[in-house]
């Protein structure tokens, strides 16, 4: 069973952390522009409902792709509460450490739509909600699944040291399921998958219409996929951190 580490509130002054909060904050920022600017070009644009699901979903799949890959070396690339929970679940961050990253995940998604809406005159920044017909039960589950297969491949293509020739493929084939995840569910539950990506329109446009929804079934996916697959799929031969470390 991996190890999770507990971390103290002295991490948030360390020089590590605080260069890694800026670059996440980078990194999530330029995805939610991309990501919500995608949905707000489609819109305006007037796109075949499925060809914007297409549009968006591969503007999604590109930029986490490349946001991740930008920011792996600092912060880790997570743009996500529920990936960054699914690696504290994990052992791979400490417990404190998460607390930072969903503030900074929020706010870069709070910043980049405040800012989509000055710079397209005002439009209004699509939010998730659940699709007519989809109950709230039926929504959160699907978010848990789509979520949990986020962090599978989070898990098998990224961090597990025994990826073999998927080696440094992960942040690709990560963007593609993010991708294909809203290809397959947005029509439902919007496919979110990202408490920070809902986060921020919801902000901007005031419209918290089954915002819940978009909290409870992400960070559950994300939970379980990080500790199943962290404690079930990967065979380690040491512990990656310990109780007490408060490195990242």
């Amino acid at each position: 069973m991996a190890k999770i580490a507990l971390g103290t509130s002295r991490e948030a002054t360390q020089p590590d952390c605080l260069k890694a909060l800026v670059v996440e904050f980078i990194c999530t920022f330029l995805f939610v522009f991309v990501g919500v600017g995608s949905a707000m070009s489609a819109g305006k644009l007037s796109v075949d409902p499925l060809l914007s699901l297409f549009f968006v979903g591969l503007a999604h799949a590109l930029v986490v792709a490349v946001m991740i890959s930008a920011g792996f070396t600092v912060s880790g690339g997570h743009l996500n509460p529920a990936v960054t929970l699914g690696l504290a679940l994990g052992g791979h961050i400490t417990i404190f450490r998460p607390i930072l990253y969903w503030f900074d995940q929020c706010a870069a998604s709070a910043a980049a739509c405040v800012l989509l809406k000055y710079l397209t005159g005002g439009l209004d920044t699509p939010v998730h909600t659940l699709a007519n017909g989809t109950d709230y039960l039926q929504g959160i589950i699907m978010e848990i699944v789509l979520t949990f297969s986020l962090l599978f491949t989070v898990y098998t293509t990224i961090v597990d040291p025994r990826k073999g020739s998927l080696e440094g493929l992960g942040p690709l084939l990560t963007g593609l399921v993010v991708g294909a995840n809203i290809m397959a569910g947005g029509a439902f539950s919007g496919a979110s998958m990202n408490p920070a990506r809902s986060f921020g329109p919801a902000l901007v446009s005031g419209n918290w219409t089954d915002h819940w929804v978009y909290w409870v079934g992400p960070l559950i996916g994300g939970g379980l996929g990080g500790f199943i697959c962290e404690n079930f799929f990967i065979v380690r031969s040491h512990v990656p951190i310990s109780r007490d470390d408060q490195s990242f």
